[in-house]
């Protein structure tokens, strides 16, 4: 039966590489569509994350307890750390980590392996996708000859295309289903294949010319955000310096029913793709010749947010006539946005990290991530201490970095000290409110 042919038929065998935020939940997208019949193949390097699976348990919060429960039960499911096992799926999905180097250059250290793995088991009529977000010319340049380095010929014994992925933690108006899927193939009928695939899954599936006009298409999304994001950034810093409201000037702009998005200012960039996937472009604009300067600016000001924090908790333990140093401070939420346990990048992070520097003796609290683990960047080795008012009371500053909706704002502005709030999350508590500094 052709690759086409059990795309129809709902048969073919998908497999996905990388099962974190994007590929547990693009995964099971597919073993749920209807009809019910694909079977899935997991695979991943982590071999924790292939034992949570096979017992049934998921180690996304975010997605619920029992969101791979059903899925993990079924014989139409399996996950492996056994990449020599790449040539059973007639799909191959990627979806591995494309991170930034020391220097700001792109890393795709991850891709470059993955897609040497398939090519060492890579059959006749099999589709090879990628959705880790990159540079235009990735699937072409990176993927294509390692794969047609097999005397394979795409378009013709295999098929390669790229569909970016559009994720959202924590989101609950939409799912990995609902969202429109890009495609783009690196040559028409793995672009039509690739579309065939997809629609099998998601309400929508979107094919555009080409893999380059997916993978542009996916940077220009985040690249909107990272830029709307550093104009409020920069606002924030010359309206709090004039003494006007920023997050009214926000709201008020928002009345109109036209011509304007509201974005909000905090205290940096977190998640895997605004703070990262901007320098991918930039990076390869100066392949050819450019400069990205309007994109690059506004990497400079989101990146400064974090010491404009800092100086802000320098200003507000001034007021209480106390240093820096030696002061204690609670740091309000790690994850890098509200109600969810993804760390990836969190301003958090990096506010503790300059705080200790400075000698403060810091601690945080966040419902949703009990304990630090070690990173590419960061290793702060710190558990989240209980929130009670006897716990407020005693440290010198309660510096705001994510807004959980789980908070009580009005207990903890009616217990803490002083609030460093870069968030606004204070903004509806009644009474004392001298004590609240944004930032």
């Amino acid at each position: 039966m052709s690759l086409q042919s059990k795309i129809d038929n709902s048969d073919a065998t998908i497999g996905v590489i990388g099962l974190g935020y994007v590929g547990l939940p693009l995964m099971k997208a597919f073993w749920q569509a209807s009809p019910q019949t694909f079977r899935v193949i997991g695979f991943d390097v982590d071999q924790r994350k292939i034992d949570a699976l096979k017992s049934g348990k998921g180690y996304l919060k975010h997605l619920g307890e029992d969101f791979v429960k059903d899925m993990t039960a079924s014989d139409r499911f399996d996950v492996t750390t056994d990449f020599a096992r790449l040539a059973e799926p007639d799909a191959i999905i990627v979806c591995v980590p494309t991170p930034l180097g020391k220097h700001l250059e792109p890393d795709l250290s991850y891709v470059e392996d993955t897609a040497d793995a398939i090519a060492a088991t890579l059959r006749p009529d099999q589709i090879i996708i990628l959705e880790s977000t990159t540079y235009p010319g990735t699937t072409r340049e990176v993927i294509l000859p390692r794969l047609e380095a097999r005397s394979l010929t795409c378009g013709k014994d295999f098929f390669l295309a790229y569909s970016p992925e559009r994720e959202d933690p924590g989101r609950k108006d939409h799912n990995t289903a609902t969202i429109p899927k890009l495609v783009g193939g690196i040559d028409p009928e793995s672009g039509r294949i690739a579309e065939a695939l997809y629609k099998k899954a998601v309400d929508q599936a979107i094919l555009v010319s080409s893999a380059e006009v997916a993978e542009a298409a996916k940077l220009l999304e985040n690249i909107y955000r990272a830029v709307n994001i550093a104009l409020v950034n920069e606002l924030k810093v010359l309206l709090t310096t004039m003494g006007v409201d920023v997050w009214e000037v926000i709201a008020a702009a928002a009345t109109k029913p036209f011509g304007f998005q509201a974005f909000y200012p905090g205290p940096g960039l977190g998640g895997h793709c605004i703070p990262i996937d901007p320098f991918y472009l930039t990076w390869k604009a100066r392949e050819v010749g450019l400069s990205t300067r309007f994109i690059e600016l506004a990497g400079r000001i989101n990146h400064a947010m974090p010491d404009y924090v800092i100086q802000r908790t320098a200003v507000a333990l001034n007021s209480q006539s106390k240093p820096i140093r030696d002061s204690r401070v609670l740091v309000l939420g790690l994850a890098y946005k509200p109600d969810v346990d993804d760390v990836r990048e969190s301003p958090s992070l990096e506010l503790i990290k300059r705080l200790r520097e400075l000698g403060a003796h810091v601690d945080y609290n966040d419902p949703h991530v009990p304990a630090t683990h070690k990173m590419r960047k960061f290793d702060l080795r710190m558990t989240s201490i209980e929130l009670t008012p006897q716990a407020l009371a005693s440290y010198d500053c309660v510096l705001v970095a994510t807004h959980h909706a789980v908070y009580d704002w009005q207990m903890i502005a009616d217990h803490a000290k002083l609030i460093v709030d870069t968030r606004n999350a204070t903004r509806h508590v009644t009474g004392k409110r001298d004590h609240i500094f944004p930032a």
